[in-house]
């Protein structure tokens, strides 16, 4: 008899062992199917984006119309856990396959972005830049382009619409993709200045120049020559004919007032164009760049070569390079040369 009880007891006992191990089992299962359990259908990772002014119903309507959720209930419960509805925070955020929803509001609720690397370069005009800028960004063009318009808020930099586009010096740099456009322009506006440091200042006033006019030249230089190593005597030469008050004659400039850049032979009728960008016309720099300037030319601009040399014209060999001139006789000799050239290879405009 006390053996039957006995063996009840351990029966008894076994059972609530065993229904507690499948309780916490269960409760187990159900933390990871939850939290931990990868709930994205991603293979690798990707990019989500979450625009300026969203709600969470709006994240959950961009991930869901996605199909980027495995289960949308468990997602949703877990934001609610943590409150993730009232603290959407727009930006670009690298999603990764294996992500529980633990993990996945954590990320999202805490604005840890992956930041965007904007690169450009080779750059035109402000139009041109403010496509570029605004692909890899929120913000679109037509936001960029009313800052660079703006002569209040330029002035605050020192800049007036010609030279705004200066501010962006073309590198590349990590930026957050919801960065609004006035945030843009504070931060080229603060690697600009970074640019501009003590020694590059005083290379500039030794050249008589500020570091807008330096930037102006240095954007004439890079469209009149591919060759760096000759980037230094052509930008003497300009500075040679600034300091004599002659005017520059650059056929860039030409070029970018008429608007064609296109165009590889300079006409006559081409110099009658009336722009301030004529500097066949107009004596000095023109009022802005006639494109962006890269670094290193900029900095060739600084360390012009210092010679006698007031005239220049492409070598009829099309090398690239530049014939040099002291007189404006020896000049037409070269500029004959050059121009017979191009007529034995039909290049007419």
């Amino acid at each position: 008899m006390h053996g039957k009880r006995k063996n009840k007891l351990k029966r008894i006992l076994w059972l609530g062992l065993s229904t507690i191990v499948l309780l916490a089992a269960a409760s187990l299962y159900g933390f990871y199917y939850l939290v931990l359990k990868p709930n994205l259908t991603l293979s690798g990772s990707a990019h989500f984006y979450i625009p300026t002014g969203s709600s969470f119903e709006d994240v959950l309507t961009s991930m869901t119309s996605t199909n980027l959720l495995k289960n949308k209930a468990t997602f949703k419960w877990m934001a609610e856990r943590k409150n993730y509805h009232n603290r959407v925070i727009p930006g670009r955020y690298l999603l990764k396959e294996n992500m529980g929803n633990n993990a996945l509001v954590n990320l999202l609720r805490s604005g840890r972005q992956d930041p965007v690397r904007l690169t450009f370069n080779n750059i035109r005009d402000k139009q041109q830049l403010a496509s570029i800028v605004s692909a890899s960004l929120e913000a679109d063009s037509a936001s960029i382009m009313e800052l660079f318009r703006d002569e209040g808020y330029l002035l605050g930099f020192g800049m007036v619409p010609e030279t705004a586009i200066l501010l962006f010096i073309p590198n590349t740099y990590e930026v957050y993709w919801n960065t609004p456009a006035s945030q843009l322009f504070e931060r080229m506006h603060r690697e600009y200045k970074r640019f501009w440091n003590e020694s590059r200042i005083e290379l500039a006033v030794n050249a008589g120049l500020t570091p807008v006019e330096t930037m102006i030249l240095a954007s004439i230089v890079q469209r009149e020559t591919t060759r760096t190593d000759e980037m230094p005597r052509i930008a003497g030469v300009y500075i040679n004919r600034l300091r004599r008050n002659m005017l520059l004659q650059a056929d860039p400039t030409v070029v970018y007032a008429v608007g064609d850049y296109s165009i590889r032979r300079v006409l006559y009728s081409h110099l009658a164009i009336d722009s301030p960008y004529n500097t066949y016309k107009y004596p000095g720099l023109p009022p802005g760049p006639i494109g962006l300037p890269e670094p290193y030319v900029t900095d060739h601009v600084l360390n012009f070569e210092r010679h006698d040399y007031l005239f220049f014209c492409a070598r009829d060999d099309f090398s690239g390079y530049h014939a040099f001139a002291r007189t404006h006789s020896e000049h037409l000799v070269n500029a004959r040369r050059f121009h017979r050239a191009l007529n034995q290879r039909n290049i007419m405009r």
